[in-house]
Parts: structure tokens; C-alpha cells; sequence
């Protein structure tokens, strides 16, 4: 073999040893690239993973939150319902108040409006039953208000007005005047009376 041929050889077998190594490391950077591809897919699907739990953590806390939104929405409903009943029971009630009951409630409402008007000389307005029992205890009714305040009062019975119940109570020019019927007062103390009622229902 001449030294042409050796060198020859000797190139081919670098050559190859060359072309083995070139292969064996981009071997080995194909498998560094698919082990990165490989952990970046697990933390990629992780990620995924957390956040569909979290997403659906949040879904659950909206669904929970709208469902008790909804629960005392209905049970205020109720509530409301059943406080309404009360009220609209009170005044049927105070409307079919028996006389010796409603009597004396005349007395009271009427001293209240006169000592807030601060005149002893009213007129008096109210349906026509409250007005007919007025006028059958008409002397009873006047000293009633007397011995309250301890002096002389004059009272005039008004035409009939709608009402369930109680009295208007006016200056004789009927410039002022206390609402003192049923309906009226019940506007007026409503909150607390709707407080004194859910206490009483609901504890």
C-alpha cells in the first residue's frame, strides 16, 4: 500500500470518527430538547391543571353565594308577607274595636292631640261610628278631657270622614290639626311597629 493510499485511510477513518461524534451529540441535544419539551409540557399542563381548580374553587364560591342571595331573598319575602298579615290583621282589629275598648282610646288619642295643639277649643273628625259613640257619651267624653287637663275644654263633632278608626283633631279655624287616626298612626310608628312584629314572629 503507497503512502497515497495510507493518507487516504487515515482521512476516512477521521472523517468517520468525526461523523460519529457529530451524531452522537446532536443524539444527545435532540434528547436535552425533548426532555425540556417534556417538563415544560408537565409544568404547561400543570398550570392548566391549577387554574381549571381554581376557576372552578371560584364557580363553586359564585354558585354557593348566589344560592344564599337567593334563600334570603325568599325568606325576607316571607317575612315581609307575614308582617303584612300582622299589620292588616291590627287593623282589622282596631276597626271592629268593641265600645268600652274603643272608648277610652277616644280619650286618650284626643287629650294627646289637644296637648300637642295647645288649644282647648278643637274639632273633631272621624267615621261615622267613632262619631255616633261621641255623641251618645258625649258629656262622659268632655270630662273625660276635662279632669286630664284640668280645665274646661270645647269640643265640636265634625262631618263624617273614611277612616277605620281614631280622630283628626283640629283648631276651631282649622288651621292646624293632629292626625291621630288608626291608619295615620300606624304610618307613623311603622318601622317601630314592623320591628315590635318581626320580634315577635321571628325572634
Amino acid at each position: 500500500m503507497n503512502g497515497a493510499e495510507l493518507i487516504i485511510q487515515e482521512i476516512n477513518r477521521e472523517a468517520e470518527q468525526k461523523i460519529q461524534y457529530i451524531l452522537s451529540e446532536a443524539q444527545k441535544e435532540a434528547e436535552k430538547i425533548k426532555e425540556e419539551a417534556r417538563k415544560r409540557a408537565e409544568a404547561r399542563a400543570e398550570w392548566i391543571l391549577r387554574k381549571a381548580h381554581t376557576q372552578a374553587e371560584i364557580e363553586k364560591q359564585r354558585i354557593i353565594a348566589n344560592a344564599k342571595l337567593e334563600v334570603r331573598k325568599k325568606r325576607l319575602a316571607v317575612q315581609e308577607a307575614l308582617i303584612q298579615e300582622v299589620i292588616a290583621a291590627l287593623r282589622e282589629r282596631l276597626a271592629e274595636l268593641p265600645d268600652e275598648e274603643y272608648f277610652p282610646m277616644l280619650v286618650d288619642l284626643t287629650a294627646q292631640a289637644i296637648e300637642e295643639l295647645g288649644s282647648e277649643s278643637v274639632v273633631i273628625k272621624s267615621n261615622e261610628r267613632t262619631l255616633e259613640l261621641l255623641r251618645g257619651r258625649f258629656e262622659e267624653f268632655k270630662k273625660a278631657l276635662e279632669e286630664k287637663f284640668g280645665k274646661n275644654v270645647e269640643i265640636t263633632l265634625d262631618e263624617p270622614i273614611s277612616t277605620i278608626g281614631g280622630v283628626i283633631v283640629e283648631t276651631i279655624d282649622k288651621s292646624v290639626r293632629v292626625d291621630n287616626r288608626f291608619e295615620a298612626r300606624i304610618e307613623r310608628f311603622e318601622s317601630d311597629l314592623r320591628a315590635e312584629i318581626a320580634k315577635a314572629l321571628f325572634g
